[in-house]
């Protein structure tokens, strides 16, 4: 039995189904191509759902998680001081809104924390009747019991109900139906800039000042979950600076340690004030294998040159793939390195065709193909990309 057959196999046998994986078993990287099993090379456009930030194999990234292991000090909780942990919250609270950060091991858990943090300002404010949050149509905030609340997709939601109470759903990009739901009840306001799951759409800069205005004048906490737009990917390190609104809580995780598992919530000095030893917690949190390899990343991002990059080849990218002349293409969005062609016919048949054209492709929502690669990307992979989308495009055109 080959390697493939074997591995699909165990699969199917031993994990919960939870996924659908193709019939293919990735085997290394390179850059921003990885390679199966059989030695078929595929241009990566996912980047492990926008994680891998800087590709496969990058040397430095390998260097830096290498001489943490070196030393031994892999783990060791939450418990004790690391230098480790105090140089990434450091480095992120210089280049951000906040004062104080705290890590965690996911977006989800990111997000969860940050209702947490949220409320945990009201209680200490006496203001024990604010439990409402406030998400919007198409948002995406994770799969936990309470970051799935302020997920408002049907299909994740229905097999796992009751929610947890409170929350409450307005619509995307809309300042009137967010005026409507945000009142002295609401504990906090919770949004993505640009969302990543639910089509790429673009929150307005009008729209996110409306929203620290309503949250200002209601006493509530305005969270920006960035986790999937932040971190380089828009052209800027955070994708609501060119908004001028600051919140007071932002979430962070996918490329933040280059593939390791993280989460941040950064706070401001009030937020963060509320929070005492014991009220919050997790294991594995701030380990110095994962806070170093941050660090990098970090640094990386903000070193000369990288956001420019990311702009000069996010504004390509849009550029070329207006000029796919497809009756299928509805729609082409984006920013940066988070783009978004919205289609008329199913994604999953695009993204099967990816997959025999050597491209890793994904959804977003039911009606669109995002492209979220490695920050590394080339022009050339741009047009090797407009290329092939148009085969498959063409293919489907002449099949119907």
């Amino acid at each position: 039995m080959s390697i493939t057959a074997d591995v699909i196999q165990k699969d199917k046998q031993f994990s919960v189904p939870v996924a659908g994986r193709p019939d293919f078993v990735l085997e290394r990287g390179e850059g921003v191509t990885v390679y199966d099993a059989d030695g078929k090379a595929y241009t990566d456009w996912v980047a492990g759902i926008a994680v891998n930030s800087l590709g496969y194999g990058d040397k430095e990234l390998m260097d830096v998680v290498a001489k943490q292991m070196s030393t031994g000090l892999i783990h060791v909780s939450g418990l004790y001081h690391t230098q480790a942990l105090t140089d990434l919250a450091e480095l992120l609270c210089a280049n951000s809104f906040a004062d104080k950060a705290y890590f965690c091991n996911s977006g989800a858990e990111a997000n969860e924390g940050a209702l947490k943090f949220a409320r945990k300002l009201a209680y200490v404010n006496e203001h024990k009747n604010k439990t409402k949050v406030v998400s919007f149509s198409k948002a995406f905030h994770g799969r936990t019991l309470g970051a799935l609340s302020v997920t408002p997709t049907e299909k994740y939601q229905t097999p796992f109900k009751p929610m947890v109470p409170g929350a409450v759903v307005g619509e995307f990009d809309n300042i009137d139906s967010a005026r409507e739901l945000i009142d002295q009840d609401t504990v906090a306001v919770i949004v993505e800039p640009i969302q990543g799951e639910g089509g790429i759409n673009l929150a307005s800069a009008e729209f996110l000042r409306a929203l620290r205005q309503l949250c200002d004048e209601h006493e509530a906490v305005l969270i920006f979950d960035e986790i999937q737009c932040g971190m380089g990917r828009t052209g800027e390190l955070w994708a609501h600076t060119s908004s001028g609104v600051s919140p007071d809580i932002m979430t962070l995780a996918k490329p933040l340690a280059g593939g390791l598992p993280i989460g941040a919530i950064l706070v401001t000095e009030e937020v963060g004030g509320a929070m005492q030893p014991g009220d919050h917690g997790s294991t594995f949190s701030g380990g110095a294998v994962v806070m170093r390899a941050g660090e990098m990343v970090v640094k990386r991002i903000l070193s000369p040159g990288f956001l420019e990059h990311v702009k000069e080849v996010g504004d390509y990218l849009l550029e070329r793939l207006e000029e796919i002349n497809s009756p299928h293409i509805t729609d082409v969005r984006g920013r940066g390195l988070m783009a978004a062609i919205e289609i008329s016919v199913p994604p999953a048949d695009i993204v099967a065709q990816g997959y025999e054209h050597g491209l890793l492709l994904v959804n977003s929502g039911p009606d669109a193909i995002r492209f979220i690669p490695p920050l590394i990307i080339e022009k050339q992979h741009v047009d090797e990309l407009v290329e092939k989308l148009t085969q498959i495009l063409e293919g489907i055109q002449n099949e119907s």
